[in-house]
């Protein structure tokens, strides 16, 4: 008996990729690769700018949020993904099942928060530099990165509530390798209203306004750019934006993707739908790191410098 008086299962049972089942345990192999990836190149990033004086600046700051964030993310998917394709271990307790769902989606959240306030630390940057240092202080940034954090956690935290008033009794077993809210509560054999409108007023509440804000930071952005009368210093300006550009695209193009692929793509094989949420989830981890190192000289010569220190 749970919480709210109902039935839930001891356990769920995970899903790999549905129709390509015998290949499964072949993929577990670049699963592998990508979370080594994701974890060894936003550690590296991290330590950069914490042993690089020159890297302690907001952006920087802003960046050592992502990876910090992609690192949680990994991490929290990484036990129950490779026990699903390389042990077949396919059942996880329903009270872990509740915690990974929470951390997934408050960390996906505070990415979309970061990406945010990193928009804002390049309108200061291009639009007002004069004042970038006197806005955009430590303490300034750490209130940011306090009030992203705690509008993922406070925000999500009805979640596992939500779940456990519900009487899971259809089955138990989930679309996924991972534990994701809307795959858990359409399990429910009970009324599930609050569930979808808690998370559909939570999505564009926080996800969507911060796309929105985004983007109308780009509009200032660009209008400011274009001001400027040299194509040089144009060229100059834009490309210090191209790296946030990427990483918003990393992060919201295959959230886009799957949610128009969840609603308008009912009658795709099954394994469609399980790729693009794997996407979704372990390609920014990936990116992140590799797009901050090629298209930021000071970050990469942060990490040149600290593997020639490590190698000496």
């Amino acid at each position: 008996m749970g919480l709210f008086n109902v039935t839930h299962p001891a356990f769920f049972l995970l899903t790999g990729i549905p129709g390509l089942e015998s290949a499964q345990f072949w993929l577990a192999g670049p699963l592998c690769v990508m979370y080594a990836v994701a974890l060894g190149g936003n550690t590296v990033v991290l330590q950069a700018v914490r042993a690089e004086p020159r890297l302690h600046q907001p952006m920087c700051y802003f960046l050592s949020m992502l990876s910090f964030t992609d690192m949680a993310m990994s991490v929290a998917t990484l036990p129950t993904v490779l026990r699903t394709f390389c042990l077949s271990a396919r059942t996880i307790d329903f009270h872990a099942c509740l915690i990974q769902m929470f951390l997934i989606h408050s960390f996906s959240m505070m990415e979309s928060g970061i990406l945010l306030a990193m928009s804002f630390d390049r309108y200061v940057a291009i639009c007002d530099p004069l004042r970038y240092a006197t806005v955009l202080t430590n303490e300034v940034i750490a209130g940011m990165g306090l009030a992203v954090t705690s509008r993922s956690f406070i925000t999500l935290l009805p979640l596992p509530f939500l779940i456990q008033r519900l009487p899971i009794c259809r089955s138990n077993v989930l679309s996924h390798s991972y534990c994701l809210h809307p795959d858990m509560m359409k399990l429910a054999c009970a009324d599930i209203t609050i569930n979808i409108v808690y998370g559909l007023v939570v999505l564009i509440s926080t996800i969507g306004m911060d796309l929105l804000f985004i983007f109308l930071s780009y509009v200032l952005i660009l209008r400011s750019v274009m001001a400027i009368a040299s194509q040089e210093e144009r060229l100059k300006a834009l490309n210090t934006c191209v790296s946030h550009i990427l990483a918003v695209l990393a992060f919201y193009v295959p959230m886009i993707g799957v949610s128009m692929v969840h609603r308008f793509g009912k009658n795709m094989p099954g394994f469609i739908h399980v790729l693009l949420s794997n996407i979704y989830l372990f390609v920014p981890p990936v990116l992140n790191p590799l797009i901050y190192s090629a298209k930021t000289k000071e970050i990469r010569r942060a990490i040149v410098h600290m593997l020639h220190r490590i190698k000496m």
